[in-house]
């Protein structure tokens, strides 16, 4: 195997065509590798066999037809005999008994879809977000139970999480350090040398499987807990009366202080879903990870809550139907990727108290998104009585001065102070 990534002549299958295994598949493809881009969505497929892509990402769709027409990556419904499968589906999470658990049906469903297609030789590679002890317990018991295979003797198992932003993620596929684990030495060799093979300035290094695993979600719920801090902190600065944006431009005076924007919320399919996986698994022991989730989740409720405080100030005797503009729908600045957004959750809990809701995502190309209109900016700024600023897209930065005009909440500090 070792020799065929050297050459490049190993066959790759990623599992997965969403944002990150599209663009993880068009990075081997560009490398060189022959690679086999698996959905189970037809449309998906179709779509990428017409020669366009269904996600927005920088620079995404030019190299994507780069590779499609060397024939290098090629889109697919059916599954074959490769020598790398590395799989990239959702591991989302499900709310059960008011605690919200990690699904990791795609994992399970992916993990079966390639069984019969797993040889003598196979490296399996597993990049979604798990929680920990998912990797060999689950996939590999998988693999092994459908196949009379074993672990570790006839194939190998590694995992190695995707550490990527939205936005960047063709150059941080490249350039990003990358960490490989699995309880196989040969494994971590043969997986080191693959993904080396497409890092320009990052490295790969290796550990053990449990370790891997839980660095991603201690990342990310490193990450979630600092944007909980600036978000609580938004909440104590509105109750005292100042603004919150100008006290943490000034406390980030200090020399070894460096605190984050509020924002409306935390979305994403990582920073809202990935640390629930570590409080799961610890529920006695991650008192902080799992306070920091709760302040995050309360942050989009407690925007409405000052919504409707402000919408019974300004009208309050008003019996026509209050309109609200949500400016922005995706979960972070300039994307299109609605998972997990607050912006959303903010949209449907005020439509849910009676306001007539319209919203204004503009990297979104629908009518509606969710059951909220999806309108342009100018009728958004026409119809709406009321916005509430949720993300800062450079669309809404260029005409901030007609935003101001109207009445506006602006969750993430983009009207200076």
């Amino acid at each position: 195997m070792l020799e065929k990534i050297k050459d490049k002549t190993a066959k790759i299958a990623i599992v997965g065509m969403g944002y990150i295994g599209l663009p993880t598949s068009i990075v081997f493809a560009e490398a060189g590798y022959e690679v086999y881009g698996y959905d189970v969505n037809e449309e998906v497929i179709n779509t990428l066999k017409s020669g366009k892509i269904h996600i927005k990402e920088p620079d995404l769709q030019q190299s994507f037809e780069k590779v499609l027409n060397s024939k290098k990556l090629i889109p697919t419904n059916k599954l074959e005999k490769s020598d790398v499968f590395i799989i990239c589906v959702p591991t989302p999470f499900v709310k059960k008994e008011n605690k919200k658990l990690s699904d990791i049906t795609y994992v399970e469903k992916a993990s079966k879809e390639i069984s019969p297609y797993v040889e003598k030789g196979t490296l399996v590679i597993l990049e979604s977000t798990v929680p920990p002890m998912t990797t060999d317990e689950v996939v590999g018991k998988i693999i092994e139970s459908e196949t009379n295979l074993k672990l570790n003797e006839d194939f190998l198992l590694s995992y190695c999480p995707e550490r990527v932003l939205p936005g960047r993620i063709l150059y941080e596929l490249k350039n990003n350090d990358r960490i490989i684990g699995s309880s196989s030495e040969k494994a971590k060799e043969i997986t080191k040398s693959l993904y080396e093979s497409i890092l320009t300035s990052g490295k790969a290094y290796t550990t053990d499987t449990h370790t891997a695993e839980m660095c991603k979600l201690v990342e990310n719920s490193y990450r979630d807990v600092n944007i909980a801090f600036a978000n609580e902190l938004s909440i104590i600065a509105d109750k005292i009366g100042i603004n919150v944006f100008e006290l943490i431009e000034l406390a980030n005076r200090h020399p070894r202080v460096n605190i984050l924007k509020p924002g409306a919320g935390v979305g994403g399919h990582c920073l809202a879903v990935d640390p629930w996986f570590i409080v799961e698994k610890f529920p006695e022991e991650a008192n902080i990870i799992r306070t920091a989730r709760e302040i995050n989740d309360y942050k989009p409720h407690w925007i409405v809550e000052k919504i409707e405080k402000e919408i019974k100030e300004k009208y309050p005797n008003s019996e026509k139907e209050i309109t609200i503009g949500i400016l922005g729908l995706s979960y972070k600045p300039n994307i299109d990727d609605l998972r997990e957004s607050p912006s959303i959750e903010i949209a449907l809990c005020l439509k849910e108290k009676g306001y007539n809701v319209v919203g204004c995502e503009p990297n979104v190309k629908k009518e509606e998104i969710k059951g909220i209109k999806n309108l342009s900016l100018d009728e958004t700024l026409e119809k709406s009585d009321y916005l509430v600023l949720t993300l800062a897209h450079d669309e809404f930065k260029e005409h901030i001065n007609s935003i101001m005009n109207k009445n506006v909440i602006d969750a993430v500090g983009v009207i200076q102070h």
